[in-house]
C-alpha cells in the first residue's frame, strides 16, 4: 500500500540544517530543485502513544551504539543538547542543529519493526 514516508523538519535556517544533514551526518540525498534537498533516510517505524496533552509529532534518529555517534558527532564539533540518560526502552540523548533546534537520538531496547 504504502512505499515510504515523508518527514519535514520546519527550520529557522533550513540551509544551515540541510548542510548539516548532508555534511554532518553524512545523509545521502536528492536536489529537488533549486537546492531543495531531500535526504534518504535510514529504515524508519512508527509508534503512536497515548497523551493528554495536545497531540504532536516527534523525531528520533535511531542508533547500534549512541556513545558511538555521539563521540563522532563531537568530534565533529556537534553539541550535544542532552547527555544520554537511560529510560529503559532505550537511550536517549540530543544533538543541536545549526539552528538552534534539538534533534533527538536513541538507541532502543525493544524489538523494533523495521526487522520485520
Amino acid at each position: 500500500m504504502f512505499n515510504g514516508a515523508h518527514v519535514i523538519l520546519h527550520s529557522r535556517d533550513a540551509e544551515a540544517d540541510r548542510a548539516f544533514l548532508r555534511d554532518t551526518l553524512a545523509f545521502p540525498g536528492v536536489d529537488a530543485g533549486d537546492g531543495w534537498l531531500i535526504f534518504k533516510l535510514p529504515p524508519a517505524e512508527v509508534a503512536v502513544h497515548p497523551t493528554d496533552a495536545e497531540p504532536m509529532h516527534e523525531l528520533y534518529l535511531m542508533c547500534a551504539d549512541i556513545e558511538e555517534v555521539l563521540a563522532g558527532c563531537a568530534a565533529k564539533g556537534v553539541e550535544v543538547v542532552d547527555p544520554v540518560t537511560d529510560q529503559g526502552w532505550g537511550r536517549l540523548a540530543s544533538i543541536r542543529l545549526p539552528s538552534g533546534t534539538p534533534l533527538s537520538i536513541y538507541e532502543p531496547r525493544h524489538p523494533l519493526a523495521y526487522d520485520l
